[in-house]
């Protein structure tokens, strides 16, 4: 069986749930390097499949001086590594079709970014490697828009396609987490992942000394919305962690503190457990609308 479609498979399968998780962009090779160790090592106390993610480049920020990481070329190198070093399935995303076929050599998750989820051109190449496919809902987009994302993938002859709700823009500077949207993607016919972290986003909401904005966040929040995402039965959860979130360059208002991971997870999959096989587009509501 081919690779993607075992992962695929794999993931499908979870029990409770998988996850997608790490920091949100690679700061150094060491960094990274101890940050998919330490994550590796809560998580697979639960026996949760763990996909590692982290970005080679965060081509949409707020300011042009905005850390951005090492690049498509350095980036790679690094997560390969941490792929055989710790035989760990990456996730990472990219923002042009010429970025795809690279990132398609050591990816096993190629993700694409809200903001580009109907662009057929990025979408098609993407598809094209083989990889598995996690789209990324607009945040200005209903949850039916992802229906026709995922099929164009598929038409692209590419069946490993997840889709990603990550919030909707409200008013200036917010997002607010809709948990319709959850049961509403499965008409994509495929996996439904919340991202619990970046749905938590208060875009250029963070004014910084000197002058400028970046992103702000309320990480607080990100057990609740993890909470509802679980209860709701998603398949899978995307999260950004790091060591010292407070010094992260990037998203560290919406990055969950590592040493913090393993109770969340405890959590969750508790009530998972509870809600699993109880999803409320699996029940006939049709007595409770006459």
């Amino acid at each position: 069986m081919d690779s993607s479609v075992a992962l695929f498979n794999h993931l499908k399968a979870a029990d409770p749930f998988f996850l997608l998780a790490g920091p949100n962009v690679i700061e150094s090779e060491e960094h990274i390097l101890k940050l998919a160790k330490h994550t590796k090592a809560i998580v697979s106390k639960f026996g949760l499949p763990l996909v590692f993610k982290s970005s080679f480049d965060k081509a949409n920020r707020t300011s042009s001086k905005s850390f951005r990481g090492p690049g498509l070329e350095e980036g790679l190198k690094i997560l390969e590594k941490v792929k055989v070093a710790y035989d760990l399935p990456i996730v990472t995303d990219v923002h042009e079709s010429s970025q795809c076929e690279a990132v398609g050599r050591v990816a096993d998750i190629i993700q694409i970014p809200a903001f580009l989820c109907r662009q057929t051109d990025l979408l098609v190449a993407a598809a094209r490697t083989g990889k598995i496919i996690n789209i990324k809902k607009g945040q200005f987009c209903a949850s039916s828009v992802m229906v026709n994302s995922a099929e164009k993938i598929r038409l692209a002859g590419n069946q490993n396609v997840m889709v990603c709700e990550r919030g909707t823009m409200f008013g200036y500077n917010d997002l607010i987490v809709d948990p319709r949207n959850l049961v509403w993607m499965r008409e994509a016919n495929c996996p439904v992942v919340a991202d619990i972290t970046h749905s938590l986003q208060q875009p250029a909401g963070k004014k910084l000394e000197g002058g400028g904005v970046a992103s702000g966040g309320l990480r607080e929040l990100i057990p609740c919305i993890a909470r509802t995402a679980v209860a709701v039965g998603v398949d899978g959860l995307f999260m950004e962690v790091h060591d010292d979130p407070l010094n992260a360059p990037v998203d560290g208002p919406t990055q969950w503190p590592l040493r913090h991971l393993e109770e969340l997870l405890e959590e969750l999959i508790a009530i998972a457990r509870v809600t699993k096989g109880k999803k409320p587009f699996e029940i006939d509501l049709r007595p409770f609308r006459d």
